[in-house]
């Protein structure tokens, strides 16, 4: 199992939008976060700094093949469609990378 944390900004203007995207996602969307073998998926908001933070658990054995199923999947593609416009990624971010990936410092089971 990898834990996976990542950080992107979001627009001011879009938080409640956000917020509202996210309480009620499509459930064809979360059936491909699960058969992308991510589990314990959170996304967390702090503002007023507007940062969101995502945690999750990948279970797979080959996570780029499984970002790749995800990225091609049409319904998955129509959410991020109406969800990107929300979000402002970090101008630190590394080439490639739209949420910021962050390495784990610490953990303690």
């Amino acid at each position: 199992m990898q834990r996976i944390g990542m950080v992107i900004g979001i627009r001011p203007e879009k938080i409640e939008e956000y917020k509202r995207l996210h309480a009620a996602v499509w459930p064809e969307v979360l059936s491909m976060i699960e058969a992308c073998n991510i589990r314990n998926y959170s996304i967390f908001l702090k503002e007023p700094e507007n940062l969101l933070f995502s945690f999750y658990e990948y279970h797979g054995t080959d996570y780029a093949a499984d970002m790749a199923k995800m990225a091609a999947d049409p319904k998955t593609q129509e959410w991020w469609s109406v969800c990107i416009p929300c979000q402002q990624p970090l101008d630190t971010r590394k080439e490639g990378e739209w949420w910021a990936q962050m390495p784990e410092v610490f953990f303690h089971a």
